[in-house]
């Protein structure tokens, strides 16, 4: 069995229950990806971006999620010009199929699709 992937999910602290979907997908043993979830449970103090960084960097891949609720969530943004950054491979999920949010200009370059296992996989597996 191959290793689990290291994947970091930015998310607007409104869309946290659509990450508790996609980490309790990857915990289904039919699932067809598996992954170790690294993004930021909690707010941290006023070194959460040092902190965050280092999730990052020790990462293979970023999955950003994308809700009308994006484009107003600085620590979700940060997270995505981190990754861009550090060069780590990303990817942005449409949450909703009917009600897209704006891409993030930090996304841009970077594939977007929508929320589909079989995209999400084909991107876990590729990094």
């Amino acid at each position: 069995m191959l290793a689990k992937k290291r994947v970091f999910i930015s998310f607007a602290i409104q869309d946290v229950r659509y990450r508790d979907l996609l980490k309790g997908q990857a915990l289904n043993t039919n699932s067809p990806f598996e992954y170790v979830d690294m993004s930021a449970k909690k707010a941290w103090d006023s070194k959460w971006k040092t902190n965050c960084r280092t999730r990052i960097k020790g990462c293979g891949g970023v999955i950003a999620l994308i809700s009308k609720h994006t484009r107003l969530a600085d620590g979700a943004k940060w997270e995505m010009q981190c990754a861009n950054y550090e060069g780590i491979p990303m990817i942005g999920v449409h949450i909703h199929k009917d009600d897209k949010g704006q891409i993030s200009p930090q996304l841009a370059g970077r594939k977007v699709i929508e929320w589909k296992w079989e995209g999400i996989k084909k991107f876990i597996n590729s990094i």
